[in-house]
């Protein structure tokens, strides 16, 4: 039986310790020390030697108790988003909460502790299950910089399950979009603003004309764009001659996503040659998209384990990325799965406790209905 009481107690000491991305060394030693305990093969990779982190990926395996079942993967992310450091986890009337100055970090504690007891009560119960392979991964939340370096050899499993999506228990995501990031240098031509504007060529000028004709924000059903961050200028009486700005489009469908991305592109170039400037432009293929149809493995197993602990599966598409879009380029059909979590990357963050132990239920449930699956 999975236990309130323990599961909650994990979550808050999980929630306690600061794991911001790229400085997750504490959480994985946390998760290392617990995994090992409960008698599970453990490896870090070194996926973190690529983009300059603290840690890699954990990577462990229970291995299964009936070789005639297929191996299957479970997977969360360890890092938080800002402001991450110092959370202090409160519990009231059955809803866990951060004091309200931090993120609490369900987004993705929530996943690793329903992980973790899942493991707990099936070596308690003596289940029969294939190979249990548990992903932990790194740097999730800038990029999914930890799950493009996972060495992926290491893993059995043809099929998985991602706990990291903020929907209700229940919902399943089979569909994720394409990113693009766009950063872009306007340089134009200081001079004083006073004295000689008409010398000047006024970088902040030509982003916000580019800016005022892009197509943004909701772009059609499966597209969707964003002018996030512009930073520039050095005083207000001198013509600004640099400004920078970074943004991103994002699609269910690739072809839409490079058309976006080249109207975006259209717009920089032709700002700044209006006004006599030059723009430097730099886009990069954040993540690949991601589709299963309903009939495939992981979403059958998924729809069918949520009706068995009294839950009525709901599948959806997602707009947002997650490590479901990496390992499915890998060959590892996975859906990612709702748990709960509400206002992720905000400090009204919550979840509440029901839905964290029903989680961890969840979690069970799969790998059962997973073990009838052929191999």
């Amino acid at each position: 039986m999975v236990s309130s009481s323990r599961i909650i107690s994990e979550f808050m000491a999980l929630s306690r310790i600061d794991r911001l991305s790229k400085r997750e060394r504490e959480a994985v030693h946390f998760v290392t020390g617990k995994l090992t305990a409960l008698g599970l093969e453990v490896y870090q990779d070194q996926a973190h030697s690529t983009f300059g982190g603290e840690a890699g990926n954990v990577i462990a395996v229970l291995p299964g108790n009936n070789p005639g079942f297929p191996p299957v993967m479970f997977c969360a992310h360890l890092d938080v988003v800002e402001p991450g450091s110092g959370i202090e986890p409160v519990v009231e009337d059955g809803i866990i909460t951060s004091k309200g100055e931090t993120v609490l970090g369900a987004d993705d504690g929530a996943g690793v502790v329903a992980i973790l007891e899942a493991l707990r009560c099936l070596i308690d119960s003596g289940t029969p299950h294939g190979d249990i392979e548990v992903v932990f991964t790194v740097a999730e939340e800038v990029g999914l910089l930890g799950s493009k370096g996972l060495e992926r050899e290491r893993l059995r499993s043809r099929f998985g399950f991602i706990l990291d999506s903020g929907g209700p228990p229940g919902e399943i995501i089979l569909q994720g979009p394409a990113q693009d990031s766009l950063e872009a240098t306007f340089f134009g031509r200081a001079a004083h603003a006073g004295s000689n504007p008409q010398e000047g060529i006024n970088a902040i000028q030509m982003a916000a004309r580019a800016i005022a004709r892009m197509n943004l924000g909701r772009v059609d059903e499966e597209t969707t764009a964003n002018i996030g961050v512009i930073q520039g200028g050095r005083a207000t009486n001198i013509i600004p001659d640099r400004v920078e700005l970074k943004g991103e489009a994002r699609s269910q469908q690739e072809d839409q996503l490079n058309k976006q991305v080249l109207h975006m592109q259209g717009c920089l170039e032709k700002a700044a040659q209006e006004f006599g400037g030059r723009v430097e432009i730099r886009i990069e293929r954040q993540y690949p998209p991601f589709r299963l149809d309903p009939s495939e493995e992981p979403v059958h197993i998924a729809s069918k384990a949520a009706r068995e602990i009294g839950i009525e599966p709901r599948l959806k598409s997602s707009g947002g990325g997650s490590d479901a879009n990496i390992l499915n380029g890998y060959g590892i059909k996975c859906v990612n799965l709702g748990l709960g979590m509400q206002k992720v990357h905000t400090t009204e963050e919550h979840i509440a406790v029901q839905d964290l132990v029903r989680a961890a239920e969840y979690v069970l449930a799969l790998i059962k209905n997973c073990a009838v699956s052929k191999a």
